[in-house]
């Protein structure tokens, strides 16, 4: 299976590089019986109309006096998973999660912004990258992309979708911006969805997942699967790490994302020691083509993806790792005098 994942994403990610349309994954009777059975799973699923809570501020605050430096500038976009639609308090998102696991690793205070939006597919990521991108004194460090569900149940082309993420991580980079792109979740893993759409939703959701991880990786970007997160963990304990409308994570659920996202976002900024930058093989890590990692990562949450050239080496090879998930401390963002409103106009 994962080999023949790993072609498929090769001919998606070729086409979004040579500006294809989409490489379709199903037939026409295959889609007919889909989108009848995504109408009947939308009456259960329902879906949280409900604004993310608003997690923007600084984390961190207690490193100000022996930082000595400015504080590191954190942004999140893409989706509702981004924006942590689902949740009620700001230091469940995984925006704030990932903020203060950051300021306390780093020792450094940590500079949140979120222009993610819920209902967002890859197309609106031109626009928030631009927001992100306005004010060449407060471009982020890094950037972190949750992308990817919206698309598969609207039926985006894959390889626009791969093309447009792949834009927007390559913007990043030329602003010396760190991009981190969380991978489309396996969709196949929502209580409410049956049988035959929970099978075509897992094999659309984890084939764009793999292409996905090729255009971000190309243009420079680090990659961390999510598939698996939203795979055994979420179906073992649906009611723990799905939130009230069955489809978005509920606060477990968002901190067991952070959990696998935080050890990438802190490679990416040069904050892991440098000897667990070597593939382990113990830990079933190594150097691998592009294509072939992405299909592994696909299947096995939490994996990241990452360029192997700093390495020595040339080609589409990349590095593949699973690296140990940390613990989080709890998120605590510094007061304001009024509340913000998020960006995302």
């Amino acid at each position: 299976m994962s080999m023949s994942r790993a072609r498929v994403a090769r001919r998606i990610a070729a086409a979004a590089a040579y500006g294809g349309g989409g490489i379709g994954l199903l037939g026409g009777a295959a889609v007919g019986l889909l989108l009848t059975e995504v109408q009947l799973a939308r009456r259960v699923v329902g879906g949280s109309g409900d604004a993310p809570p608003n997690a923007d501020g600084r984390y961190g605050v207690a490193f100000a006096r022996q930082a000595g430096h400015r504080p590191i500038r954190l942004a999140l976009a893409g989706d509702s998973t981004a924006a942590g639609q689902g949740v009620h308090r700001p230091r469940q998102t995984p925006g704030a999660l990932l903020a203060s696991g950051l300021a306390a690793v780093a020792e450094c205070p940590v500079d949140l912004r979120t222009v993610a939006l819920p209902g967002a597919q890859s197309d609106d990521l031109e626009r928030q990258v631009t927001l992100l991108l306005a004010d060449s004194s407060l471009v982020p460090d890094v950037c972190v992309i949750m992308i990817g569900a919206n698309d598969v149940t609207h039926r985006m082309p894959p390889a626009r979708s791969v093309r447009l993420l792949a834009d927007a991580v390559r913007r990043l980079r030329e602003k010396n911006c760190q991009a981190v792109v969380g991978t489309c979740p396996d969709l196949g893993t929502i209580e409410p969805v049956y049988q035959p759409l929970r099978w075509v939703a897992r094999r659309m959701s984890r084939q764009l997942a793999a292409a996905q991880t090729i255009g971000a990786v190309e243009q420079g970007g680090r990659t961390v699967s999510l598939g698996d997160l939203l795979g055994p963990e979420f179906e073992a304990n649906p009611r723990e790490l799905f939130g009230p409308d069955n489809y978005h994570p509920s606060a477990e659920g968002y901190a067991t994302a952070a959990m696998a996202v935080l050890p990438t976002l802190c490679a990416a900024l040069g904050l892991w020691p440098e000897e667990e930058e070597r593939p382990d093989a113990s830990r079933r890590e190594g150097i691998l083509p592009v294509a072939e990692a992405a299909a592994q990562a696909a299947s096995e949450g939490g994996t990241e993806v990452a360029a192997a050239t700093p390495m020595g080496l040339r080609g589409p090879w990349v590095l593949l790792k699973h690296r140990r998930r940390r613990r989080l401390p709890p998120s605590e963002v510094a007061p304001t005098s009024e509340p913000k409103v998020r960006d995302t106009s």
